[in-house]
């Protein structure tokens, strides 16, 4: 069984030292983690492996845990990730000026052709020598055997252009 975990916090409150023992106290194996910080928060995703007493443990645990250190956490039980699925693993990155619903409409175009997407990352900064507002954007998706990949490059540059986004889509190496 898996869980979930996501939690909120001040970037000054180490949750996360004191979440993961729990995990290892509770017998639980991690099996990803993520954390960053968002202004002035910290946002960390986990995702947790044991069996169904072990996940309890952690989710009460965790519980009295949020309450203690004054922090959000969001749990949720999921099944092990689909295996068999042929994809092939793609790689998009942006860069745009920062400008309203960018994020959304790539988001929107992926998702309106079924393209699952495994990851974003984006930020906003300032540019260097002009000090312009810049958005730049990472994506991992999964393209379906399906989707013609040519026209879906194709498809995707021309929105790019009339959105005046520099884009890179390309597959993943490894």
């Amino acid at each position: 069984m898996q869980l979930t975990i996501t939690a909120l916090g001040t970037q000054h409150n180490h949750f996360i030292a004191e979440i993961l023992p729990i995990i290892r106290e509770c017998k639980c194996n991690v099996l990803e983690i993520r954390s960053s910080r968002l202004g002035q928060s910290t946002a960390s995703y986990l995702l947790v492996q044991g069996n169904w007493n072990q996940i309890a443990k952690v989710e009460n645990t965790l519980d009295a845990i949020q309450k203690k250190m004054e922090i959000k956490v969001n749990v949720l039980r999921t099944e092990a990730k689909e295996k068999g699925k042929e994809c092939i693993p793609y790689t998009l990155e942006t860069i745009s000026l920062d400008k309203e619903s960018i994020i959304e409409a790539i988001t929107s175009f992926l998702l309106d052709r079924d393209i699952d997407i495994e990851e974003i990352s984006g930020s906003s900064y300032q540019a260097p020598y002009a000090q312009t507002p810049i958005f730049s954007t990472k994506f991992v998706v999964l393209v379906p055997p399906q989707v013609h990949l040519l026209s879906l490059r194709e498809e995707f540059l021309d929105f790019c252009d009339n959105l005046n986004i520099d884009a890179i889509l390309e597959p993943i190496k490894r």
